[in-house]
C-alpha cells in the first residue's frame, strides 16, 4: 500500500488541530503529499426588527451585496484557519489548500476525490448519544461514503 496524497479536513476546533497534527506526521513519514481543506457552510442570518417591513410585519431579504460581505468575511476567516494550520505543521512541505462551501462531510469527499487523496484524516468531536443524533456526525458520514480509507483522529483532553 502507498500513501503518496493526504487529505486533512479541518476547521478552528482543537479537534482539527489535533488530526491535521496527526495528519502532517504521517505525510512526513510517507513524504506524502498533503491538501488540506476547510468547508464553509452556508450561515443563516436570523431577522432582526431592525430589519422588518414596517407595512408586512415580516423580514426583509438580505441584499446581495449582504450575502457577498458574509461569504467574503467567511473565505478570510477559512483561509486565516488553513495558513494557521499550515505553518504549525507544514511550513517545510508544499501544501494544496482548498476551500470549499456547502455541506462538510460532502466537501470533504468531494475535495478527496479533486486532490486524488489516497488517505483522508479528520478529527472527531467524541459526540455520542442523543448529541450525536441532533447533530448528526460529519466523521460518520465522511467513512460512509469515501471512496478512500478515512483516518478519523479522536481527541481526549
Amino acid at each position: 500500500m502507498k500513501i503518496s496524497k493526504i487529505l486533512i479536513g479541518i476547521d478552528d476546533s482543537k479537534y482539527a488541530e489535533h488530526a491535521a497534527e496527526y495528519g502532517f506526521d504521517l505525510a512526513h513519514k510517507f513524504n506524502a503529499e498533503v491538501g488540506v481543506v476547510n468547508i464553509i457552510e452556508p450561515m443563516l442570518i436570523p431577522q432582526t426588527s431592525a430589519a422588518i417591513d414596517p407595512l408586512l410585519g415580516a423580514g426583509m431579504a438580505s441584499t446581495m451585496a449582504e450575502d457577498m460581505e458574509i461569504m467574503d468575511i467567511q473565505k478570510s476567516h477559512a483561509g486565516t484557519i488553513v495558513e494557521n494550520i499550515i505553518k504549525k505543521f507544514g511550513a517545510d512541505m508544499p501544501v494544496t489548500h482548498f476551500t470549499e462551501y456547502g455541506s462538510t462531510a460532502d466537501g470533504i469527499i468531494n475535495c478527496s476525490k479533486e486532490f486524488g487523496a489516497d488517505l483522508v484524516v479528520i478529527g472527531t468531536h467524541s459526540r455520542n448519544g442523543l448529541d450525536r443524533l441532533l447533530m448528526g456526525s460529519v466523521a460518520e458520514h465522511v467513512v460512509r461514503h469515501s471512496e478512500v480509507p478515512v483516518l478519523v483522529v479522536p481527541f481526549s483532553s
